[in-house]
């Protein structure tokens, strides 16, 4: 789990990094899981050791390197079937029953 010192210290070093930044950029932190920290912890590291480019604002370098969420791709009943010629699941997608609407639809997550 990487704590937000740790964090800051990676980017303080970074290079001109106003200490106004450190209250929005906590805020910000606050809001990912450990998991997500941990990712942008490692890609902002990373980027730094093989010299690629990290913005200098601190809150802008966290957008930039936090992990996208998974495009999610939907289906009708009708719109599966027409194209995959079934209604079994495959290639990823799922069949998910909505009651409040009493109806079917296929989702994918890219």
């Amino acid at each position: 789990m990487v704590i937000f010192d740790t964090l800051w210290t990676l980017v303080e070093q970074h290079g001109s990094v106003a200490e106004f930044y450190k209250a929005d950029l906590a805020r910000l932190w606050d809001t990912y899981t450990d998991d997500q920290r941990q990712a942008i912890y490692d890609a902002i590291r990373t980027k730094l050791q093989r010299g690629l480019f990290v913005h200098y604002n601190p809150v802008k370098a966290v957008l930039d390197n936090a992990p996208k969420p998974p495009k999610v791709q939907k289906l009708s009943y009708a719109e599966y079937y027409a194209k995959y010629g079934t209604t079994e699941e495959q290639g990823g997608w799922k069949r998910v029953f909505m009651k409040d609407e009493q109806k079917t639809i296929y989702v994918k997550e890219n």
